[in-house]
């Protein structure tokens, strides 16, 4: 199985490109030459991260039949300062709302997403470390 993208320069330093028919717009900011026209490429790591956790939590969660009536993932990027600037950790912090969900099965759906099941984190393991959090709201 092969995975392919194509992103094509605009002008200064933007690009476009598509994903699954959805066109998505990178750039970065004036001060550093570009349009601010789009997220920068870094942050759309972070942003593949939380989907990809964040998909198989809440499914792992649903086949549990926890009651999450809500449910946010937020990645938290640690940057080096010298070049390539590059991440040197990542922490995933998911918040999970509803009444009476099992803090156990929520740290087993996100175990299972992180070793088993999300591809992204899988690959960002072999980079650098990811840890993770979880709150529960009621």
């Amino acid at each position: 199985m092969k995975e392919t993208i194509k992103a094509q320069w605009l002008n200064g330093l933007s690009f476009e490109t598509e994903v699954d028919g959805h066109k998505i717009y990178m750039d970065t900011a004036e001060e550093h030459g570009g349009k601010n026209l789009g997220p920068r490429p870094k942050p759309m790591m972070m942003v593949a991260l939380a989907g990809c956790t964040g998909m198989d939590v809440v499914a792992i969660l649903k086949k549990m039949r926890e009651n999450v009536e809500e449910l946010s993932v937020e990645v938290q990027g640690d940057i080096t300062e010298e070049h390539p600037k590059r991440f040197e950790g990542m922490k995933v912090i998911f918040r999970v709302k509803g009444k009476g969900i099992n803090l156990k099965n929520v740290e087993k759906a996100v175990n299972l997403s992180s070793t088993r099941y999300c591809g992204v984190s899988t690959n960002y393991k072999e980079a650098f470390d990811i840890t993770y959090e979880i709150i529960i709201e009621e």
